[in-house]
């Protein structure tokens, strides 16, 4: 079922605001909507799952957003529909060093060994895993 603008919008904000609750508390509870519906747009509808990426990414570089994304939803979308949306990745990375960099923290997982080196080729893993920001 297609997000139309206010969903997409609303499950934005509560996906970035459930990284930063508990997760045992009620707030907890009233924001996970947002993190079952991203999971399934990852699974059936890559391309709306795209742009709720990088819609997120537009609002929030904190290094627990960051975190969440790129080992979530963008490596999600990545192992399931690598192939189909690796060209985009690697546009977007080449034109956004925020996106280069939030594909640093993606792991393997089940993405196909030519996209996992074609996404080697346009990350920026600069702050991950020890790796110094300068």
């Amino acid at each position: 079922m297609p997000t139309d603008p206010i969903e997409k919008q609303h499950m934005v904000t509560d996906w970035l605001a459930l990284q930063r609750v508990p997760e045992s508390s009620t707030e907890h509870d009233k924001l996970f909507w947002a993190f079952g519906r991203l999971c399934d747009l990852c699974c059936d509808a890559p391309d709306e799952a795209w742009d709720v990426i990088l819609c997120m990414l537009a609002q929030d570089h904190s290094p627990v957003i960051l975190e969440n994304l790129s080992a979530g939803p963008l490596e999600d979308l990545l192992a399931k529909h690598g192939p189909t949306i690796i060209d985009r990745v690697e546009a977007q990375a080449r034109r956004d060093p925020w996106f280069a960099r939030l594909l640093g923290g993606v792991w393997q997982n089940a993405m196909s060994p030519e996209v996992w080196t074609r996404v080697q080729a346009v990350w920026d893993r600069k702050g991950w895993d020890g790796i110094p920001d300068s």
